[in-house]
């Protein structure tokens, strides 16, 4: 399959989102703290073993069509539209953080909708949709943890 470069770029910033979000679920899952910490710690594991999961799936997706998957914090720097700024905060900030990030991640997931469906490109317009669907039901679930 001849990769798009359309889609190329999409699925590479919704990679470096995807590991990006991972890295930061991972940063609060060890530094969160407060009344919910078993609560919160658990559910930040879970997210991020799903998220890291998610970024070998998209990597994999960008080496069947052909392309090399971009494979550093750098590059994902430079692609990301998140970031993980290290910040230790409270855990109702943390959440908000993360449901605000799995909004945005989402939003990227739905761009490389359209570029697949542009290129005809159904199996990554398939595995985009997945993602829209995991990130919006973990905005879901971390937006009802602040009422």
């Amino acid at each position: 399959m001849s990769a798009d470069p359309k889609t190329v770029e999409a699925l590479s910033v919704l990679l470096a989102n995807t590991y990006t979000l991972a890295f930061k679920t991972h940063g609060y899952h060890w530094n969160v703290r407060g009344s919910n910490f078993v609560a919160l710690h658990e559910l930040f594991e879970s997210q991020y073993d799903e998220l890291y999961e998610a970024a070998d799936e998209l990597a994999e997706r960008l080496r069947a069509l052909g392309v090399d998957a971009p494979a550093s914090f750098q590059r994902y720097a430079e692609l990301a539209t998140i970031s993980a700024d290290g910040a230790v905060v409270d855990q109702i900030a943390m959440v908000a953080a993360l449901r605000d990030d799995h909004r945005a991640v989402a939003k990227s997931a739905y761009e490389v909708i359209e570029a697949a469906d542009d290129a005809d490109d159904a199996g990554t317009e398939d595995l985009a949709t997945e993602r829209v669907q995991a990130h919006e039901k973990a905005a879901w679930m971390l937006g009802a943890i602040l009422g």
